[in-house]
């Protein structure tokens, strides 16, 4: 089935992830069907994006089942779509639903170095997700309110994120705890143990999007060299089958397998990054090509069809770090290959329409 085919059939059935409330899983489909929409003009895309964003805002731009209280940094990326669905429609509703989460944002704690806790039943935690979840958004929402100040903010936090998880490799741990309190984190560094590859995807895509929003801004530019440099790294870790491992920095553990939605995640920075120019010359045509092996390998490998259906497979449900559903979560190597492998999560399937999308717009500059 071609992969226009199974986006449609996907977004068609697809429900909101938790029943109904905002969360971030649903804002990996927005995106994905927002940036087909605005590779191929196609109008299902965004047919299928109002119906499943539209019972999640009120009119006065309420969101389902959202409680600014949890102060929950996931919650801000479904926001990322509200910008281009405003200036779209001319609906004030879309501004204001970004109005409420940017308020969580401003209420939001922080560790000392001026980072977002991951979530309040995290404190004291920076975690790669994060920066995906919250940073893009913030400067969008500058951008759109020209409250310049939230560009600096974001471009501090990218950089002390950076800084706080940084390995000798220049590869990146999942997660930091200032505070040092949680058995996952290095008493002296407060590191967590091991590379997990979504992280990095999630780190990745961050990095490219606030670079994309960017531009020229002259205050990115150490933040330019460092992203050149970790999608580089990144690059040298794709195995030869084009995918990537589950536990990136160390791809010769027993059981370690090659994980869909980070490969989707880093196919879709390297083609963003190389047609953007923020990585050019040799490194860019490598990163160019390495999206493009990596999206056809997941179209080869990982779509499969059975009984008349097919699914995107090979996705790690989740992983985190420290105490969940009665679960201690070690951050350890091991730990990462005992969450269950699923098919069809929108963690996967987000970040796979957008590489998708990437590679239609490398396919129109080649033909042009």
């Amino acid at each position: 089935m071609p992969l226009t085919e199974y986006f449609d059939s996907f977004s068609r059935d697809y429900r909101a992830y938790k029943g109904g409330p905002w969360c971030y899983e649903d804002g990996c489909v927005y995106r994905g069907l927002d940036m087909l929409h605005e590779v191929t003009g196609d109008p299902r895309w965004h047919a299928h994006l109002r119906r499943l964003i539209g019972a999640q805002i009120g009119e006065d731009g309420r969101l389902a089942g959202y409680d600014p209280d949890e102060f929950n940094i996931d919650n801000i990326l479904s926001g990322r779509v509200l910008f281009s669905l405003w200036r779209e429609t001319g609906d004030d509703r879309y501004m204001r639903a970004a109005r409420h989460l940017v308020g969580q944002l401003d209420r939001h704690p922080r560790i000392s170095a001026g980072n977002y806790w991951h979530k309040l039943r995290y404190p004291h935690q920076v975690w790669l997700d994060g920066l995906y979840m919250g940073l893009p958004f913030q400067i969008e929402y500058a951008l759109a309110m020209g409250e310049t100040p939230r560009i600096a903010d974001a471009i501090r936090q990218f950089q002390t994120a950076l800084d706080l998880t940084e390995t000798a490799s220049g590869l990146h741990v999942h997660g930091y705890d200032e505070s040092r309190e949680q058995s996952w984190a290095d008493p002296e560094t407060g590191k967590s143990p091991a590379v997990w590859a979504r992280a990095m995807g999630w780190l990745a895509m961050a990095l490219v999007d606030a670079l994309a929003l960017l531009s020229d801004d002259p205050r990115a530019a150490g933040l330019r060299d460092r992203t050149r440099r970790i999608l580089v790294k990144v690059a040298d870790m794709q195995t030869s089958a084009g995918l990537w491992p589950q536990v990136l920095d160390n791809p010769d553990l027993k059981g370690n397998y090659e994980e869909s939605s980070a490969s989707a995640m880093f196919a879709y920075a390297f083609l963003r990054a190389a047609r953007l120019g923020l990585v050019t010359g040799a490194e860019g045509n490598r990163l160019r090509a390495s999206g493009l092996a990596a999206l056809e390998a997941l179209e080869a490998t990982r779509l499969v069809t059975d009984q008349g259906r097919t699914r995107f497979g090979g996705i790690c449900h989740v992983a985190g770090l420290g105490g969940f559903s009665g679960v201690y979560r070690d951050g350890s190597p091991d730990y990462y290959l005992t969450e269950p492998v699923v098919a069809d999560d929108a963690k996967g399937v987000g970040p796979l329409m957008m590489a998708f999308a990437e590679s239609e717009r490398v396919a129109s500059l080649a033909a042009e």
